[in-house]
Protein backbone atom coordinates (compact mmCIF):
# COMPACT_ATOMS: atom_id res chain seq x y z
CA UNK A 1 0.00 0.00 0.00
CA UNK A 2 2.87 2.34 0.83
CA UNK A 3 4.58 1.55 -2.48
CA UNK A 4 1.39 2.30 -4.41
CA UNK A 5 0.97 5.58 -2.59
CA UNK A 6 4.56 6.52 -3.41
CA UNK A 7 4.03 5.67 -7.09
CA UNK A 8 0.90 7.79 -7.13
CA UNK A 9 2.75 10.77 -5.62
CA UNK A 10 5.54 10.42 -8.16
CA UNK A 11 3.07 10.24 -11.05
CA UNK A 12 1.21 13.28 -9.70
CA UNK A 13 4.41 15.28 -9.18
CA UNK A 14 5.92 14.54 -12.58
CA UNK A 15 2.60 15.21 -14.32
CA UNK A 16 2.41 18.58 -12.57
CA UNK A 17 6.01 19.38 -13.55
CA UNK A 18 5.16 18.69 -17.20
CA UNK A 19 2.04 20.88 -17.00
CA UNK A 20 4.01 23.66 -15.32
CA UNK A 21 6.69 23.37 -18.00
CA UNK A 22 4.01 23.72 -20.70
CA UNK A 23 2.67 26.91 -19.09
CA UNK A 24 6.18 28.28 -18.78
CA UNK A 25 6.99 27.36 -22.39
CA UNK A 26 3.80 29.01 -23.62
CA UNK A 27 4.53 32.22 -21.73
CA UNK A 28 8.11 32.48 -22.95
CA UNK A 29 7.78 31.14 -26.47
CA UNK A 30 4.54 32.79 -27.55
CA UNK A 31 4.30 35.99 -25.51
CA UNK A 32 7.83 37.10 -24.60
CA UNK A 33 10.42 36.12 -27.21
CA UNK A 34 9.10 38.25 -30.08
CA UNK A 35 8.18 41.01 -27.64
CA UNK A 36 11.91 41.20 -26.72
CA UNK A 37 11.03 41.22 -23.01
CA UNK A 38 13.54 39.01 -21.25
CA UNK A 39 12.99 37.09 -17.99
CA UNK A 40 15.93 36.27 -15.76
CA UNK A 41 17.90 33.06 -15.49
CA UNK A 42 18.88 30.67 -18.26
CA UNK A 43 15.70 31.34 -20.26
CA UNK A 44 16.56 35.04 -20.42
CA UNK A 45 20.18 34.33 -21.36
CA UNK A 46 18.97 31.96 -24.10
CA UNK A 47 16.71 34.69 -25.47
CA UNK A 48 19.71 37.06 -25.52
CA UNK A 49 21.69 34.52 -27.59
CA UNK A 50 18.66 34.13 -29.87
CA UNK A 51 18.64 37.89 -30.52
CA UNK A 52 22.43 38.09 -30.91
CA UNK A 53 22.37 35.40 -33.62
CA UNK A 54 19.53 37.02 -35.51
CA UNK A 55 17.05 34.35 -34.44
CA UNK A 56 19.08 31.47 -35.90
CA UNK A 57 19.39 29.62 -32.57
CA UNK A 58 16.02 28.42 -31.16
CA UNK A 59 15.39 29.65 -27.62
CA UNK A 60 14.33 26.27 -26.20
CA UNK A 61 17.32 24.48 -27.68
CA UNK A 62 19.66 27.07 -26.21
CA UNK A 63 17.95 26.71 -22.82
CA UNK A 64 18.61 22.97 -22.82
CA UNK A 65 22.24 23.36 -23.94
CA UNK A 66 22.95 25.93 -21.20
CA UNK A 67 21.19 23.90 -18.53
CA UNK A 68 23.03 20.65 -19.26
CA UNK A 69 26.48 21.62 -17.84
CA UNK A 70 24.76 23.34 -14.90
CA UNK A 71 22.84 20.13 -14.24
CA UNK A 72 26.03 18.03 -14.28
CA UNK A 73 27.70 20.55 -11.96
CA UNK A 74 24.70 20.47 -9.62
CA UNK A 75 24.64 16.67 -9.44
CA UNK A 76 28.37 16.56 -8.67
CA UNK A 77 28.10 19.21 -5.96
CA UNK A 78 24.73 18.31 -4.47
CA UNK A 79 24.17 14.66 -5.33
CA UNK A 80 20.56 13.56 -5.68
CA UNK A 81 19.18 16.95 -4.64
CA UNK A 82 19.20 17.95 -8.30
CA UNK A 83 18.38 14.64 -9.97
CA UNK A 84 15.67 13.35 -12.25
CA UNK A 85 13.10 16.05 -11.42
CA UNK A 86 15.52 18.79 -12.43
CA UNK A 87 16.33 17.03 -15.71
CA UNK A 88 12.63 16.55 -16.48
CA UNK A 89 11.89 20.17 -15.56
CA UNK A 90 14.45 21.90 -17.77
CA UNK A 91 14.05 19.39 -20.62
CA UNK A 92 10.26 19.75 -20.78
CA UNK A 93 10.32 23.55 -20.46
CA UNK A 94 12.92 23.74 -23.26
CA UNK A 95 10.90 21.43 -25.51
CA UNK A 96 7.67 23.33 -24.94
CA UNK A 97 9.26 26.69 -25.81
CA UNK A 98 10.36 25.36 -29.22
CA UNK A 99 7.13 23.37 -29.62
CA UNK A 100 4.86 26.39 -29.27
CA UNK A 101 7.13 28.46 -31.50
CA UNK A 102 7.14 25.81 -34.23
CA UNK A 103 10.90 25.26 -34.02
CA UNK A 104 10.69 21.48 -33.63
CA UNK A 105 10.81 19.28 -36.76
CA UNK A 106 7.31 17.83 -36.28
CA UNK A 107 5.62 21.22 -35.85
CA UNK A 108 7.53 23.38 -38.32
CA UNK A 109 5.41 26.34 -39.35
CA UNK A 110 3.07 26.15 -36.34
CA UNK A 111 4.40 29.38 -34.78
CA UNK A 112 1.65 30.36 -32.35
CA UNK A 113 3.43 33.68 -31.84
CA UNK A 114 2.38 34.64 -35.39
CA UNK A 115 -1.36 34.17 -34.85
CA UNK A 116 -3.62 37.17 -35.40
CA UNK A 117 -4.45 37.48 -31.69
CA UNK A 118 -0.81 37.65 -30.56
CA UNK A 119 0.13 40.05 -33.35
CA UNK A 120 -2.79 42.30 -32.44
CA UNK A 121 -1.65 42.38 -28.81
CA UNK A 122 1.90 43.11 -29.94
CA UNK A 123 0.77 46.14 -31.91
CA UNK A 124 -2.21 47.42 -29.93
CA UNK A 125 -1.79 46.36 -26.29
CA UNK A 126 1.86 45.57 -25.54
CA UNK A 127 1.48 45.80 -21.75
CA UNK A 128 -1.33 43.23 -21.76
CA UNK A 129 0.87 40.93 -23.86
CA UNK A 130 3.71 41.18 -21.35
CA UNK A 131 1.30 40.64 -18.45
CA UNK A 132 0.05 37.41 -20.05
CA UNK A 133 3.63 36.27 -20.48
CA UNK A 134 4.39 37.08 -16.83
CA UNK A 135 1.26 35.29 -15.60
CA UNK A 136 1.97 32.11 -17.60
CA UNK A 137 5.63 32.14 -16.58
CA UNK A 138 4.78 32.68 -12.90
CA UNK A 139 2.04 30.03 -12.90
CA UNK A 140 4.30 27.52 -14.62
CA UNK A 141 7.21 28.05 -12.25
CA UNK A 142 4.86 28.02 -9.25
CA UNK A 143 3.38 24.65 -10.24
CA UNK A 144 6.84 23.19 -10.87
CA UNK A 145 8.19 24.38 -7.49
CA UNK A 146 5.05 23.31 -5.61
CA UNK A 147 5.51 19.72 -6.73
CA UNK A 148 9.19 19.62 -5.76
CA UNK A 149 10.55 20.26 -9.25
CA UNK A 150 12.95 22.81 -10.65
CA UNK A 151 13.88 24.18 -14.06
CA UNK A 152 17.61 24.13 -13.31
CA UNK A 153 19.54 27.24 -14.27
CA UNK A 154 19.84 29.78 -11.48
CA UNK A 155 18.26 27.28 -9.02
CA UNK A 156 21.38 25.13 -9.35
CA UNK A 157 23.73 28.12 -9.16
CA UNK A 158 21.98 29.34 -6.00
CA UNK A 159 22.07 25.94 -4.32
CA UNK A 160 25.76 25.36 -5.08
CA UNK A 161 26.67 28.92 -4.02
CA UNK A 162 24.79 28.40 -0.76
CA UNK A 163 26.60 25.13 -0.06
CA UNK A 164 30.13 26.22 -1.01
CA UNK A 165 30.20 29.89 0.00
CA UNK A 166 27.19 30.34 2.27
CA UNK A 167 25.53 32.78 -0.14
CA UNK A 168 21.84 33.41 0.37
CA UNK A 169 19.78 31.91 -2.49
CA UNK A 170 17.59 35.01 -2.74
CA UNK A 171 20.64 37.22 -3.25
CA UNK A 172 22.01 34.86 -5.90
CA UNK A 173 18.71 34.93 -7.81
CA UNK A 174 18.67 38.73 -7.65
CA UNK A 175 22.23 39.08 -8.96
CA UNK A 176 21.79 36.49 -11.72
CA UNK A 177 18.51 37.96 -12.95
CA UNK A 178 19.87 41.51 -12.88
CA UNK A 179 22.97 40.51 -14.86
CA UNK A 180 20.97 38.50 -17.43
CA UNK A 181 18.43 41.27 -18.04
CA UNK A 182 21.22 43.84 -18.32
CA UNK A 183 23.10 41.69 -20.85
CA UNK A 184 19.92 41.28 -22.88
CA UNK A 185 19.34 45.03 -22.75
CA UNK A 186 22.82 45.68 -24.14
CA UNK A 187 22.29 43.14 -26.94
CA UNK A 188 18.93 44.70 -27.83
CA UNK A 189 20.51 48.14 -27.99
CA UNK A 190 22.72 46.91 -30.87
CA UNK A 191 19.85 45.46 -32.90
CA UNK A 192 19.34 47.01 -36.38
CA UNK A 193 17.27 50.20 -36.47
CA UNK A 194 13.59 49.46 -36.92
CA UNK A 195 13.83 45.83 -35.74
CA UNK A 196 12.46 46.72 -32.29
CA UNK A 197 8.99 48.15 -31.75
CA UNK A 198 10.25 50.01 -28.66
CA UNK A 199 13.62 51.38 -27.44
CA UNK A 200 15.92 48.84 -25.77
CA UNK A 201 15.77 50.71 -22.44
CA UNK A 202 11.97 50.55 -22.42
CA UNK A 203 12.07 46.81 -23.11
CA UNK A 204 14.59 46.36 -20.28
CA UNK A 205 12.25 48.16 -17.87
CA UNK A 206 9.45 45.86 -19.04
CA UNK A 207 11.75 42.93 -18.26
CA UNK A 208 12.20 44.03 -14.64
CA UNK A 209 8.43 44.52 -14.38
CA UNK A 210 7.96 40.99 -15.75
CA UNK A 211 10.39 39.64 -13.16
CA UNK A 212 8.43 41.21 -10.30
CA UNK A 213 5.03 39.94 -11.51
CA UNK A 214 6.18 36.38 -12.20
CA UNK A 215 8.02 36.13 -8.86
CA UNK A 216 4.91 37.36 -7.04
CA UNK A 217 2.76 34.74 -8.76
CA UNK A 218 5.25 31.99 -7.92
CA UNK A 219 4.86 32.88 -4.24
CA UNK A 220 1.06 32.80 -4.47
CA UNK A 221 0.96 29.46 -6.29
CA UNK A 222 3.34 27.79 -3.86
CA UNK A 223 1.69 28.86 -0.64
CA UNK A 224 -0.47 31.95 -0.85
CA UNK A 225 0.90 34.98 0.93
CA UNK A 226 2.73 33.06 3.62
CA UNK A 227 6.44 33.37 4.35
CA UNK A 228 7.29 30.01 5.94
CA UNK A 229 5.65 27.01 7.55
CA UNK A 230 5.97 25.60 11.06
CA UNK A 231 5.23 21.90 11.39
CA UNK A 232 4.37 19.87 14.46
CA UNK A 233 4.83 16.12 13.93
CA UNK A 234 3.49 13.49 16.30
CA UNK A 235 4.85 10.04 15.53
CA UNK A 236 6.38 6.96 17.11
CA UNK A 237 9.32 7.38 14.70
CA UNK A 238 10.27 10.96 15.50
CA UNK A 239 13.96 10.10 15.81
CA UNK A 240 14.16 8.80 12.23
CA UNK A 241 12.06 11.69 10.90
CA UNK A 242 14.16 14.25 12.75
CA UNK A 243 17.43 12.84 11.45
CA UNK A 244 16.16 12.98 7.85
CA UNK A 245 15.00 16.58 8.34
CA UNK A 246 18.46 17.56 9.58
CA UNK A 247 20.50 15.60 7.04
CA UNK A 248 18.36 15.72 3.89
CA UNK A 249 16.70 19.13 4.30
CA UNK A 250 19.48 20.82 6.28
CA UNK A 251 16.88 22.15 8.73
CA UNK A 252 16.82 22.08 12.51
CA UNK A 253 14.23 20.21 14.55
CA UNK A 254 13.30 20.28 18.22
CA UNK A 255 11.83 17.41 20.23
CA UNK A 256 9.29 18.62 22.79
CA UNK A 257 7.96 16.51 25.65
CA UNK A 258 4.26 15.72 25.36
CA UNK A 259 1.62 13.42 26.80
CA UNK A 260 -1.35 11.87 25.03
CA UNK A 261 -4.46 12.53 27.13
CA UNK A 262 -6.34 9.53 25.72
CA UNK A 263 -3.51 7.03 26.19
CA UNK A 264 -1.88 8.88 29.12
CA UNK A 265 1.45 7.95 27.51
CA UNK A 266 4.47 10.25 27.33
CA UNK A 267 5.83 10.88 23.84
CA UNK A 268 7.97 13.37 21.95
CA UNK A 269 6.49 16.01 19.63
CA UNK A 270 8.72 17.20 16.79
CA UNK A 271 8.76 20.91 15.92
CA UNK A 272 10.46 22.34 12.81
CA UNK A 273 10.21 25.41 10.57
CA UNK A 274 10.73 25.17 6.80
CA UNK A 275 10.27 27.39 3.78
CA UNK A 276 7.21 27.20 1.52
CA UNK A 277 9.05 25.15 -1.10
CA UNK A 278 10.13 22.56 1.48
CA UNK A 279 6.78 21.72 3.08
CA UNK A 280 5.99 19.05 0.47
CA UNK A 281 9.37 17.40 1.02
CA UNK A 282 8.83 17.45 4.80
CA UNK A 283 5.42 15.79 4.52
CA UNK A 284 6.84 13.14 2.21
CA UNK A 285 9.69 12.34 4.62
CA UNK A 286 7.31 12.04 7.57
CA UNK A 287 4.90 9.74 5.74
CA UNK A 288 7.69 7.59 4.33
CA UNK A 289 8.96 6.92 7.86
CA UNK A 290 5.52 6.66 9.44
CA UNK A 291 2.36 6.57 7.25
CA UNK A 292 0.33 7.20 10.41
CA UNK A 293 2.28 10.32 11.42
CA UNK A 294 0.07 13.19 12.59
CA UNK A 295 1.26 16.47 11.07
CA UNK A 296 0.05 19.98 11.84
CA UNK A 297 1.32 22.87 9.71
CA UNK A 298 0.60 26.56 10.13
CA UNK A 299 1.74 29.82 8.61
CA UNK A 300 4.76 31.68 9.90
CA UNK A 301 5.26 35.28 8.85
CA UNK A 302 8.55 36.03 10.60
CA UNK A 303 11.45 33.69 11.30
CA UNK A 304 14.68 34.93 12.86
CA UNK A 305 17.62 32.58 12.95
CA UNK A 306 20.00 30.52 10.87
CA UNK A 307 18.62 29.53 7.49
CA UNK A 308 16.01 32.30 7.35
CA UNK A 309 16.25 35.98 6.54
CA UNK A 310 14.19 38.75 8.08
CA UNK A 311 11.09 39.47 6.05
CA UNK A 312 10.87 43.07 4.88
Amino acid sequence: MTINRKHYRNFRDYSAIVIGSALMGLGIGVFLVDAHVVPGGVSGLSMAVHYATGGKVPVGTMMWIMNLPLFVWGVRELGKTFGLRTFVGFTCSSLFVDFFRGDLPLVKGWALQNTAAIRNLMEQDFLFLVLWGAVLLGLGLGVIFKFKGTTGGSDIVAAVAHKRWGARPGHVFMVVDFVVISIAGVILSFQPAGSLARPAMVLTLYAFFLLFISAYLVDIIIDGFNYARAAIIISDKNQAIGERIMHEMDRGATALKGRGLYSNADKEVLLTVVTRKEIGVLQEIAHEEDPKAFIITHDVHEVLGEGFKRRR
